[in-house]
């Protein structure tokens, strides 16, 4: 072969190359540990930990009425930190009552001391195996968050998540806890159909049949269940006045409100912590 097409082989080479790296996706950044909160982010069949910038701010004191479930979940996030025994906790219940805002309070309380949290979307749950080890090494301790959780038939991350859990033969390490939340207490849903295969002993006994007891199996996994309910009147406008407080308003400017507050409550068909703060902004901006 002559020079001449040895070298436009070679340029031929170059181009096919160049082509090909167009069309690949880039490789993932280095991952910042300099933060205090990530997003796992996919890109095709890569994943990595991308650094949160301007981290959502909420302290354990903005939340009200809610104090049973602030304590717990403090004392378990607190023996988490220091390296003491801790559960994976699982939060359902009425929405906009305070599940996610308390893991992100736990985030502000304890980052200072190591603490780092890591949101995982449902339909990568399937990475957390890859999450796990990837964080292994690290000297921080690190939440999983899994925000409104719920799993239909089939979905590969249902048994990833179960893995990670309990069960799976490499161990998730101490540094590591997953938080969810989540509208149903059993995670998957289910159908009358399946209490068919129940089974009615002598004694009076009832035996589940299998499918209902895979499903209430994921959850039992978690140590912790934290049940969050509907806030009652006089919490909900507690609530109100509180935010209202923080915008700037008096208490003549507050007092006014609470009719205007009670309306727009039952126009949402809800009275959340959520719905109480997001009043109290539309108020504050018109009055303050």
């Amino acid at each position: 072969m002559s020079a001449l097409d040895l070298t436009t082989l070679v340029e031929r080479a170059e181009r096919v190359l160049a082509q090909l790296e167009a069309w690949l996706p880039p490789a993932p950044p280095e991952t910042d540990w300099s933060a205090h909160a990530y997003r796992w982010r996919k890109r095709g069949a890569r994943g990595w930990l991308d650094a949160v910038k301007q981290v959502s701010r909420i302290e354990a004191g903005d939340l009200q009425h809610i104090e049973r479930q602030k304590g717990i979940i403090d004392r378990n996030t607190r023996q988490f930190i220091e390296g003491k025994p801790a559960n994976n906790v699982l939060m359902t219940g009425a929405r906009g009552t305070g599940k996610s805002s308390l893991v992100k309070a736990m985030l502000a309380t304890y980052a200072d001391q190591g603490l780092r949290l890591i949101e995982v979307d449902k339909s990568d749950l399937a990475d957390l195996d890859d999450i796990v080890h990837l964080l292994g090494t690290r000297p921080e301790r690190f939440i999983i968050f899994c925000d409104d959780l719920s799993f239909e038939e089939g979905e590969p991350g249902y048994k990833a998540l179960k893995s990670v859990l309990d069960g799976s033969i490499s161990a998730s390490g101490d540094n590591v806890l997953i938080y969810a939340t989540s509208n149903r207490r059993h995670l998957m849903p289910e159908y009358l159909s399946e209490n068919l295969s129940a089974q009615h002993q002598p004694d009076g006994e009832i035996h589940p049949g299998e499918t209902v007891e895979e499903k209430i199996s994921l959850s039992e996994r978690f140590g912790l269940w934290l049940s969050f309910y509907p806030f009652k009147q006089d919490d909900y406008l507690d609530i109100v006045n509180y935010w209202l407080g923080v915008h700037g308003c008096s208490p003549e400017n507050i007092a006014e409100s609470r009719i205007e507050a009670l309306q727009w409550a039952l126009e949402r068909g809800s009275r959340s912590g959520r719905v109480a703060r997001q009043f109290a902004r539309d108020w504050a901006a018109r009055h303050v």
